[in-house]
């Protein structure tokens, strides 16, 4: 899953796309951060999928994150994180 609009945000990679267990490829994690269970499998559904979306965006994992800038901004300087986003949803929104 991939962003089109740029989103400044830890678990989301600079290119837009999606950092969550559920999306990633199917089976054990080389690292092994995450079980085979919160990875991908065809008994995903799109509901649940975008359930985890939704939580991802609301509440972020700056442990594991695809924008370390953003991951160290969320945690060093929220006020400043928020501004960089809200900025990027101006600029999405052609505000």
């Amino acid at each position: 899953m991939k962003f089109v609009s740029e989103v400044f945000h830890p678990n989301v990679y600079p290119d837009g796309r999606v950092c969550i267990s559920i999306l990633h490829t199917p089976g054990d994690d080389p690292l092994g951060y995450e079980t085979a269970a919160e990875r991908w499998s065809p008994v995903q559904s799109i509901e649940k999928i975008l359930l985890s979306v939704v939580s991802m965006l609301a509440e972020p994992n700056d442990e594991s994150g695809a924008n370390i800038d953003a991951c160290k901004m969320w945690r060093d300087d929220r006020s400043q994180f928020n501004a960089v986003a809200q900025k990027l949803v101006r600029k999405s929104l052609g505000l």
